[in-house]
C-alpha cells in the first residue's frame, strides 16, 4: 500500500498565495507608516544618519522577537559548519544591511516616482535570476508575459506624472542597487534554509543586520530628534510588519520556486501608493486602480497551470 505524501501549508497553492500576499499587502503599508514614523521623530530627509538609526532599531527588535519566538518554538539553533556561519552572515548583509541602507540613501536623492519604477526592478530580477540559477525555475512564455504586464503595473503608477530629473548615482544608481540586493537576497533565501532552519536564519538576518545599520546610523551623528508615543506606535507597527512579512516570505522560498512566489511583491508599490493615499491624506488617482488590475493579472498569468 502506497504512503500518501503529505505537502506542507507552505506548499499548497492557495496558502501561498494568502501567505505571499499577507507579506505584500504588509510591506505596502510600511510606505506610509515610515512616512509617519519620520514625522512623529522629526527626522528630516537630509538625516542620513537618523534614518539608518530608525531602520535599525526596526531591524534589529524585529530579529530579537523572531529568535525569540524560535527559542520558545524549540527552533534548531545549530549551524552546521564555519563556513555555514560566513553565508549567514553574507545574507544578513545582503538581506538587511545593505538592502536598506541602499534603499534609503537612494531615496532620499531620488524622486519618489523614479524610485518607484527602479525598485520594482527587484521583482521581476528575481524571476529571470531564479531561472537562472534553480533548475525549479524555468523561464516560460507565461513568465515573460507576466512579468511584462507586471511591470507595465508598476510603471502606470507614474502616469501623468511631472518630469523627476535626470539619472543620479546618489538616487537612481542606490534604487537599482537596493533592488538588486533584495532580488540576490531572495536567491540567497534557498541557501539559507540547507544551512540553518529558516525561521533563525531569518531572525539573525534581522537582528544582526539591523544592529550594522543602527552602529553606523550612530557613528554618523543619527538621532532620533524628538520620541512620542504615536512615534514609538508606528515604530511598533514597522516591527510587528518585518516580523511577520519576512518570516512568511523566507518560509515560502525555501518551499516553492522562486520566482512564483517574488512575483507577488509586485503589489507592493500598489498598496504602497493606496495606503499613503489613506493614511496620509494624498490624492487618490485612477492610474493606482489601472497598475493593481495589471500587477494582478501578471501574478495570475505566471502562477496559471498549463
Amino acid at each position: 500500500m502506497k504512503k500518501t505524501q503529505t505537502i506542507s501549508i507552505f506548499q499548497h497553492p492557495l496558502w501561498v498565495a494568502v501567505f505571499a500576499l499577507t507579506a505584500a499587502i504588509a510591506w505596502g503599508f510600511a510606505y506610509p507608516l515610515i512616512k509617519l514614523g519620520y514625522s512623529e521623530f522629526e527626522i528630516t530627509p537630509m538625516m542620513t544618519g537618523s534614518k539608518m538609526l530608525f531602520a535599525g532599531v526596526r531591524f534589529s527588535f524585529a530579529g530579537a522577537i523572531i529568535l525569540l519566538m524560535a527559542r520558545l518554538g524549540h527552533k534548531d539553533f545549530h549551524v552546521r559548519s564555519r563556513v555555514d556561519w560566513w553565508y549567514v552572515l553574507l545574507f544578513c548583509l545582503v538581506n538587511t544591511t545593505l538592502h536598506y541602507a541602499f534603499f534609503y540613501t537612494g531615496l532620499s536623492h531620488s524622486e519618489g516616482s523614479r524610485a518607484a519604477i527602479l525598485n520594482s526592478l527587484s521583482v521581476f530580477s528575481v524571476v529571470i535570476m531564479a531561472c537562472m540559477f534553480f533548475k525549479s525555475d524555468r523561464m516560460t512564455a507565461n513568465k515573460i508575459i507576466g512579468c511584462v504586464i507586471g511591470f507595465a503595473g508598476i510603471l502606470s503608477l507614474n502616469l501623468g506624472g511631472v518630469d523627476s530629473g535626470r539619472f543620479t548615482w546618489l538616487g537612481d544608481g542606490m534604487i537599482i542597487l537596493n533592488a538588486l540586493c533584495g532580488a540576490t537576497a531572495s536567491l540567497l533565501t534557498r541557501g539559507l534554509g540547507k544551512r540553518v532552519n529558516v525561521f533563525v536564519g531569518t531572525g539573525y538576518s534581522l537582528a544582526i543586520g539591523g544592529m550594522i545599520l543602527f552602529g553606523f546610523g550612530l557613528l554618523s551623528g543619527g538621532s532620533l530628534p524628538r520620541v512620542t508615543p504615536l512615534g514609538i506606535l508606528w515604530l511598533l507597527l514597522l516591527i510587528g510588519i518585518s516580523t511577520v512579512g519576512f518570516s512568511l516570505y523566507n518560509k515560502l522560498l525555501t518551499c516553492n520556486p522562486v520566482g512564483k512566489v517574488a512575483i507577488y511583491n509586485s503589489l507592493i508599490p500598489v498598496v504602497g501608493a493606496v495606503s499613503s493615499c489613506l493614511c496620509l491624506h494624498e490624492t487618490f488617482y485612477w492610474k493606482y486602480v489601472l497598475a493593481g488590475a495589471l500587477a494582478t493579472a501578471g501574478i495570475y498569468i505566471i502562477n496559471k497551470g498549463k
